[in-house]
């Protein structure tokens, strides 16, 4: 059997500055998040204390606020085991993506200086580069700086805070679709479309809304088709 234990205190970072509590909740979270912990597995609370040497209530703290987010679920005389993620979810999580970016696109377009497009057009260059050579552990980095260039521009600090609340979700997603063949192909050019249709004098919002609903539906399409592959295969 796999250490799922291990896979989680490799995801707990003890050096941040921050209450043992929050620190055992973000590890525990972005664990299950990412799928280092499977779905249905039971989480140990006491062999988790032990080998991270702490206590065990802000263990169970943090599997009370995953319970009320709905990543985990307590079985009675059983315990707490990872909840599966449905294909409501999968869509759930797109339509609020599809929200935040429109409006932080929207946004940046109109603020973003000649400079600042010339900075974004030199990273979908760089990200052609590692695309042509079948790099795809550069190119997923690429395509988050831009999506992170697109929000910084934005110049909305709480629109930033709260797409950080699903950075987690978003990072699993990309990861699993751009494995599949040719989507590095498709997803470089909708960045390539993003790009120009920010930079058009134009500044169609109708059109950017378009392009980043299409760019995400098959990428959506994609996970929930993989979730439903993962449920089944748990038996879920």
């Amino acid at each position: 059997m796999e250490d799922y234990i291990g896979a989680i205190i490799a995801e707990t970072d003890m050096s941040q500055y921050l209450p043992l509590n929050e620190i055992v909740y973000f590890g525990l979270r972005r664990a299950i998040i990412e799928g280092k912990v499977p779905v249905g597995i039971r989480i140990n609370e006491k062999e988790y204390a032990s080998r991270m040497n702490i206590s065990r209530t802000p263990i169970r703290e943090s599997l009370k606020r995953l319970e009320i987010e709905e990543l985990v679920e307590y079985i009675p005389r059983y315990g707490v085991i990872v909840k599966k993620m449905s294909s409501q979810d999968v869509v759930e999580i797109y339509q609020i993506r599809v929200a935040l970016d429109v409006l932080a696109t929207t946004n940046a377009m109109n603020l973003m200086t000649d400079e600042q497009f010339d900075e974004m057009e030199a990273l979908l260059i760089e990200t052609d580069k590692m695309n042509a050579a079948n790099r795809v552990e550069d190119v997923i980095p690429l395509f988050t700086k831009f999506n992170h260039m697109i929000y910084k521009n934005a110049k909305m600090p709480r629109l930033i805070s709260i797409s950080n609340n699903l950075q987690e979700y978003l990072k699993r997603f990309r990861d699993m679709s751009l494995k599949e063949e040719n989507r590095c192909n498709t997803a470089l050019a909708e960045h390539w479309k993003i790009f120009k249709a920010m930079k058009s004098p134009e500044k169609d919002i109708q059109k950017i809304t378009a392009i980043i609903e299409n760019h995400l539906k098959d990428s959506q399409a994609f996970i929930i088709s993989e979730t439903e592959k993962e449920n089944a295969k748990n038996n879920l």
